[in-house]
């Protein structure tokens, strides 16, 4: 399995708006195209406005098809544009891959 930390860095006062969009559209866009998302975190210092989430996914191949097909998804499409239209949650996003390690079980 892989796992795909993702950290958005996201503009101010667009944290409530991000929060509206991932609840009402995307956690179910992302299960249409295959991909999981384990848990959502916020930041603990509120200035750094960092949204951070892990997605499961079976290995890199599928991981960048199943984006591909959301990010070309006409409903995502039309999320994204009515949502931003006072401007982008974003200014910055990042992944971190990450893989279990051999030694540990959770139980």
């Amino acid at each position: 399995m892989l796992y795909e930390l993702r950290i958005y860095h996201v503009n101010p006062g667009k944290m409530q708006a991000l929060h509206e969009r991932f609840r009402d559209h995307v956690i179910d866009l992302f299960l249409k195209h295959g991909m999981k998302i384990i848990r959502y975190w916020e930041d603990i210092n509120d200035a750094n406005n960092r949204l951070y989430y892990v997605v499961e996914h079976n290995d890199m191949e599928s991981r960048n098809l199943n984006y591909e097909r959301f990010r070309n998804d006409p409903e995502w499409i039309e999320v994204k544009r009515i949502s931003e239209m006072d401007g982008p949650y974003l200014n910055n996003q990042e992944s971190i891959f990450m893989k279990d390690v051999a030694f540990f079980e959770n139980k």
